[in-house]
C-alpha cells in the first residue's frame, strides 16, 4: 500500500543500463582507431606490392586490413606464407589464398599434362614405326587438357609433322598396292614377252626405293613380301616356254597327278601339312591346269538301241567316275571304279575305249596320291615329332594328337597303307608325344580314387556319428557344428569319377540327414519360437511409452535364442529379416510420431515467440490509470496464451522462457515506473498537507494577528486530494485549526501544547518499532520507552499495533511539533513506508 510513497531516491529503472566508458577506454578506443586508419592507408598505397602486403597481413589486427591486402598477393610462395599464417586467425584470407593456390596448382597441372603430350608427339616423331592409332591416343588425351597458349605452337607444329608423316604412310602404302596389283596382271595383259619382262623389271627395281621409304617400317608385315613373292612369279611365268597341247590319248604329266594328290592330302589334314609337288616346289598355275585329266573324245555315234537299265546306272557310274577324276576325289572315283568293276554292260568300242582311258588315269592319279600321302605322312609325324618340344595344356596336347592319329588314318584311306617304317616311325613320336598327358591323366585319376576314399571314410565318420546322437543325445549345438563341418568337408573333397560320385553323394545325404535328424526337429521348434518374437514384435504399439523396453528384452531374447541354436542359413536369415522389418516398422513409426511432436513443439515455439514479440513491442497511452489498466490486461492476456501454447523443444525452452520473462519484466517496469510516478505525487502531496496543517497549527498557536481562514483554505484546495484514510484524517485535523479561529483558539491552541509531549511520546515509541535511531538527546527516554512497550506487550498478550494505524494516528494528532520533531516523523514516514513495502 506504501509503494507508491516510499519508494527511494536511489532506485533504478528495472531496465539496466550501460556503465559509462572510462577515461583509459576512450583513450584505447581511440589508439585503436587510429590504427586501423594508418592500416587502412597503408592497404590502400600497396599498388601491387606482394612483400608489402604479405608484411602488413602478417601485422595487423583488423580483418579487413588484412583482406584488402591480401588482393594484392599473387605468388606461389608468398600465398602459402600467409595461408599458413592466417589459416586458425582469418577464415576469409585463409580462403581466398587457398583458392589462389588452388587455381596456380591446375594450372601448373594441366601445364604439365600439356608437356607431356608434346613430349610424346617429339618421342613419336623420332618412332620409326608410327601408327594411326597412337596418334589418335595422342589427340584424345590433348582434348582433355585445358588450354596452354605457350605449348598450343608447339604441339601444332609437332602434329602437323605426324599427319604429314601418316600422309606419307598411306601413299607409300597405295603405291605399293597398286604395283603389286600391276605385277600380278603382266601374265594377262597381252604384252610382248619382252615388253611384259621390262615392266616386270622396273617394278623389281622399285622394290629396292620401298625398302629404303622412310616409313617402310610402318608397312603391313606382308605387303613387301608379297610384292616380292609376285614378282618372282610373275618373272617365273613370264619365263616358262609354252607347252604343246595335251591330245585326248595324251599322258597327264607328273606333276599335275602330285598336285591333285595333295589337294587330297590337303582335304584331310591342317594347312600346315600340305604336301610338296614332285620336284620338291609349289606348282604353278600353268602345271596346275596341266594336270588335269584331258577331256576324252566323244563316242561316235552308234545305232540307235534301247539301253537296259543296268546299262543307264553303268553309263551314269562311269560319268560320275571322270566327274570325281576332274575335280580331284581319288577316294570317290575309286568306289565308283570298283562298282564298275562289278557289274557288266554292253559297251561300244569307243566307250570302251573311254573307260580303259579313264581307268589308266585313275591309276596314274593313285600312283602320285600314294607319292604325295607318303609326303603327307612325312610332314604329319614331323609335326607330331614338334608336340614334344611345345608347353601347351595336356587337354590341348591330347586334342592334338587325337587328330595327328585322325589325319593319318584319312591319308590311308586315300592314299593307302604307308610304309611299315614310316608308321612305326609316327607311332612312336605320338606316343612320345602323349606321354606327358597320359601322365597328367594317371594323376588325376589316381587323385579320384584317392578322393573317393576319403569320401567312404567321411561317410563312415557321418554314420558314427549318426548312431552317437541316436543313441546319447548329444547336444544339438555341436551337431549343428559337426553337420556344417562335414558338408564343407565334403564338398572339398575334389573330383571323383561321375557315376561313382553319385552313388556316394546320395549315401552321404541319406546319412547325414540321419544324423541331423534330431536337429531338425528342433530347429523346427526354435523357428516356431522366432515366429512367435516376430509376432510379438508385430503387436507391440509404436506410441506406448513402454515400447522401446519391449522391444529391447525381444532383441534380447532372439540374441539368446540365436546363441543356444543356430537355425539353418536361409532359414535364419528369411526369418531375421521379419523380425528386423518389424522392429525397424516400430522406429519408422516412432520416429514420425517424434517428427510429428518436434512439428508440433516448434509451432508452440512460434506461437510462444510471437507473444514475446508483443510484449516486446507494446506500447501502452492514455493517463497513468488507463495505461496500468492495459498494462495489466496485456500481461494477463499473454499469461494465458503462454500456458495454452503447450511444451517446445527442448534445446529453446530455456531461452524461450528467458526472453518471455525478460519481456514480462520490461512491462511490468513500465507499469512500476507508473506506479512510482504516482505514489512520488501522493507522498509530496502527503507530506505538503502534513506541513500545511503543522504551519496552521503553529499559527494558531502563536500571538500573532489574525489569521485568513479563507486564505489557508485556497492553500488547503491548491494541494492534490490523496483520497483515502489519511486525506480524511489529515482533513479533519485542518477543519479543527479552523474551527479554533472562530472564539476557540486560545483552547485549542492550549490542547496543542498539551499534545507537544504525547506527540513526542508517540514518535519515540513508533521510532522504537520502527528500529529507527531517536538521536543521543531521546536515549534515556528511549531505554524507558523500551522497558514500558516491552512490559506491556507481554502483559496484554496482544498484537501490537499496525505501522499504517499508528501512522494514521500519528498525522490525525494535533499538536505542536519543532523542526527537530518534523523531522522525526518524516523519517519515520520514509522508514515505515520502506518497512511496509518490503
Amino acid at each position: 500500500m506504501f509503494d507508491f510513497l516510499f519508494k527511494r531516491a536511489t532506485e533504478t529503472s528495472a531496465v539496466p543500463t550501460a556503465p559509462a566508458a572510462t577515461p583509459e577506454q576512450d583513450a584505447a578506443a581511440a589508439a585503436t582507431a587510429g590504427r586501423r586508419d594508418a592500416q587502412t592507408q597503408r592497404a590502400a598505397a600497396l599498388n601491387g606490392n606482394e612483400a608489402a602486403a604479405v608484411a602488413l597481413i602478417l601485422e595487423s589486427e583488423f580483418a579487413s586490413v588484412r583482406l584488402s591486402a591480401a588482393e594484392h598477393v599473387q605468388s606461389q610462395p608468398a600465398l602459402e606464407q600467409v595461408l599458413q599464417a592466417v589459416r586458425n586467425t582469418d577464415r576469409r584470407v585463409a580462403k581466398l589464398m587457398q583458392g589462389r593456390l588452388d587455381a596456380i596448382r591446375y594450372q601448373l597441372a594441366e601445364q604439365q599434362k600439356a608437356q607431356a603430350c608434346l613430349d610424346l608427339a617429339h618421342h613419336m616423331l623420332q618412332d620409326e614405326k608410327l601408327t594411326p592409332n597412337q596418334v589418335a591416343e595422342l589427340d584424345r588425351q590433348w582434348q582433355v587438357v585445358a588450354a596452354v597458349p605457350a605449348l598450343a605452337e608447339p604441339y601444332a607444329t609437332a602434329r602437323a609433322a605426324l599427319a604429314a608423316r601418316l600422309e606419307a604412310q598411306v601413299a607409300l602404302q597405295r603405291r605399293i598396292i597398286d604395283a603389286l596389283a600391276a605385277v600380278r596382271k603382266l601374265p594377262q595383259a597381252g604384252l610382248p614377252a619382252g615388253e611384259a619382262l621390262q615392266a616386270l623389271e622396273r617394278h623389281a627395281a622399285d622394290q629396292a626405293e620401298y625398302q629404303q621409304a622412310p616409313e617402310h617400317g610402318a608397312l603391313p608385315r606382308h605387303l613387301l613380301r608379297d610384292f616380292a613373292e609376285a614378282v618372282e612369279q610373275t618373272r617365273a611365268a613370264l619365263t616358262v616356254p609354252p607347252k604343246p597341247a595335251v591330245t585326248s590319248g595324251a599322258t597327264p604329266s607328273p606333276a599335275g597327278a602330285a598336285n591333285a594328290a595333295a589337294g587330297v592330302a590337303e582335304d584331310l589334314a591342317t594347312g600346315d601339312l600340305v604336301p610338296a609337288a614332285a620336284n620338291g616346289e609349289p606348282a604353278s598355275a600353268a602345271d596346275a591346269e596341266a594336270a588335269k585329266p584331258a577331256k576324252p573324245p566323244k563316242a561316235p555315234k552308234q545305232s540307235k538301241q534301247p539301253p537296259t537299265e543296268v546299262d543307264k546306272k553303268f553309263l551314269e557310274t562311269m560319268e560320275a567316275l571322270e566327274a570325281a577324276l576332274e575335280q580331284g576325289q581319288l577316294h570317290a572315283a575309286a568306289e565308283h571304279d570298283k562298282w564298275l568293276r562289278e557289274h557288266k554292260a554292253r559297251l561300244t568300242p569307243a566307250q570302251n575305249e573311254h573307260l580303259t582311258h579313264v581307268r589308266a588315269e585313275l591309276k596314274r592319279l593313285g600312283d602320285w596320291a600314294r607319292w604325295g600321302g607318303n609326303v603327307s605322312r612325312e610332314e604329319l609325324v614331323k609335326a607330331v615329332e614338334d608336340l614334344a618340344g611345345q608347353k601347351m595344356p595336356m587337354s590341348e596336347l591330347a586334342r592334338k594328337v587325337g587328330s595327328m592319329r585322325d589325319r593319318w588314318k584319312a591319308l590311308d584311306a586315300v592314299s593307302g597303307h604307308a610304309p611299315k617304317s614310316l608308321w612305326e616311325r609316327f607311332d612312336a613320336a605320338c606316343t612320345s608325344a602323349y606321354a606327358p598327358a597320359a601322365a597328367h591323366f594317371k594323376q588325376l585319376a589316381d587323385e579320384r580314387h584317392a578322393n573317393a576314399a576319403k569320401a567312404e571314410a567321411l561317410i563312415a565318420e557321418t554314420r558314427a556319428l549318426a548312431e552317437s546322437v541316436a543313441a546319447d543325445g548329444a547336444d544339438l549345438k555341436n551337431v549343428a557344428a559337426a553337420g556344417q563341418r562335414l558338408r564343407q568337408m565334403w564338398t572339398r573333397l575334389g573330383t571323383i569319377d561321375r557315376k561313382e560320385k553319385r552313388k556316394l553323394d546320395h549315401t552321404f545325404d541319406k546319412v547325414l540327414a540321419q544324423m541331423l535328424a534330431p536337429l531338425s526337429e528342433q530347429r523346427k521348434v526354435e523357428a516356431a519360437k522366432r515366429e512367435e518374437l516376430i509376432t510379438e514384435a508385430e503387436a507391440l504399439e509404436p506410441s506406448d511409452r513402454h515400447t522401446l523396453d519391449k522391444l529391447r528384452r525381444l532383441q534380447e531374447r532372439w540374441q539368446e535364442q540365436a546363441k543356444s541354436l543356430p537355425l539353418e542359413r536361409k532359414v535364419e536369415q528369411a526369418l531375421w529379416q521379419r523380425f528386423r522389418a518389424a522392429c525397424d516398422a516400430i522406429f519408422a513409426k516412432r520416429k514420425e510420431t517424434a517428427h510429428a511432436a518436434d512439428h508440433e513443439r516448434k509451432a508452440h515455439l512460434h506461437a510462444r515467440e510471437a507473444i514475446c514479440h508483443e510484449l516486446e513491442e507494446a506500447t501502452f497511452s492514455g493517463d497513468d490509470k488507463a495505461q496500468l489498466a492495459a498494462i495489466a490486461k496485456a500481461l494477463k492476456d499473454a499469461a494465458n496464451a503462454w500456458n495454452a501454447a503447450g511444451v517446445v523443444p527442448r534445446a529453446s525452452e530455456a531461452r524461450i522462457n528467458q526472453r518471455y520473462h525478460n519481456a514480462v519484466g520490461k512491462v511490468q517496469a513500465q507499469a512500476d515506473a507508473i506506479k512510482r510516478r504516482a505514489g512520488a505525487a501522493q507522498a509530496n502531496a502527503l507530506r505538503d498537507k502534513l506541513r500545511l496543517n503543522q504551519a496552521l497549527e503553529n499559527e494558531v498557536a502563536s500571538d500573532g494577528a489574525a489569521i485568513d481562514a479563507a486564505e489557508w483554505q485556497a492553500k488547503w484546495a491548491a494541494l492534490p486530494s490523496l483520497g483515502n484514510d489519511y486525506e480524511r484524517a489529515l482533513q479533519g485535523r485542518f477543519n479543527a485549526a479552523l474551527e479554533a479561529l472562530n472564539g476557540k483558539r486560545g483552547d485549542y491552541a492550549a490542547q496543542l501544547e498539551r499534545n507537544r509531549a504525547q506527540l513526542l511520546d508517540e514518535v519515540l515509541r513508533l521510532e522504537i518499532l520502527a528500529g529507527v535511531d531517536s538521536g543521543a538527546e531521546f536515549a534515556r527516554e528511549r531505554l524507558k520507552m523500551q522497558v514500558e512497550v516491552l512490559q506491556s506487550s507481554l502483559k496484554s498478550g496482544q498484537k501490537p499495533q499496525s505501522a499504517t494505524a499508528a501512522y494514521l494516528q500519528l498525522c490525525a494528532m494535533p499538536a505542536l511539533a519543532d523542526a527537530r520533531t518534523a523531522s522525526r516523523i518524516e523519517q519515520l514516514f520514509r522508514r515505515i513506508g520502506a518497512s511496509e513495502r518490503a
